[in-house]
């Protein structure tokens, strides 16, 4: 029998009805931990949380910030001895959904359809974090910092008069990690799109003026919202 398609709405919904249970975070509190034993797959039922990878020197690099409907954990779902590559950080008092890989392997063979979004979900997360690493490496950490206005602005910004508001509230360290940067060099960074009429603040909040500026430094590909975005 041909596996029919489904989307990523319809995949979060039918995976929320297998068997698992529900972990409730604080802020600041960790789901799991880089290199500790995997043993879940999870989905964000509210909140916001950081996907990240520590440096041997104790640098921080943002991968994701995750929130309702996004999906955590699921790389490691086949290996022989799973372990998370990633630690996943609560920006947010959160919730996530649980379920046990041998659960889930279970339910995906006897639903090939889901197995079928569930690998295009990882690719579109594998291609997305391809698309972050080639920003880092080919323009730098100020490349990294643009291309993550970019993304925040397709994930949370909304249009106004004067531009784009980022409507979700970051601090310069947390900004910083996206681009595994110090704090004194964002905000230098920073300050440089505000004198040049780039960016403006609003209260907490990062006025996005000159999108356009921020794509042409990075030779932007126009890749649609479904890849750039924070998430």
């Amino acid at each position: 029998m041909e596996a029919r398609l489904v989307d990523q709405g319809e995949l979060i919904r039918e995976m929320m009805s297998i068997p698992g249970k529900v972990i409730s975070l604080h802020d600041g509190a960790y789901l799991f931990r880089e290199g500790t034993s995997a043993r879940y797959f999870y989905i964000v039922r509210s909140g916001h949380i950081f996907i990240v990878k520590y440096g041997a020197s104790g640098r921080v690099l943002s991968l994701r910030l995750a929130t309702t409907g996004s999906i955590i954990g699921e790389l490691p779902i086949y290996e022989e001895r799973p372990t998370y590559i990633f630690s996943a950080l609560a920006r947010s008092a959160s919730e996530v959904y649980a379920i046990e890989f041998p659960v889930l392997q279970a339910y995906l063979e006897k639903h090939p359809h889901l197995s079928i979004a569930l690998l295009k979900l990882i690719g579109i997360h594998m291609r997305k974090q391809h698309l972050k690493f080639r920003d880092l490496v080919l323009y730098g950490k100020k490349g990294a910092l643009y291309s993550t206005l970019i993304r925040l602005a397709n994930s949370y910004g909304m249009e106004t008069e004067e531009g784009i508001l980022l409507s979700v509230p970051l601090t310069n360290q947390e900004l910083a990690n996206y681009s595994a940067s110090a704090r004194e060099s964002l905000n230098r960074m920073l300050a440089d799109l505000k004198r040049s009429g780039v960016i403006a603040m609003r209260g907490h909040l990062i006025l996005i003026k000159d999108i356009d500026f921020l794509k042409e430094e990075i030779h932007c590909e126009n890749c649609g919202k479904e890849i750039c975005n924070i998430e």
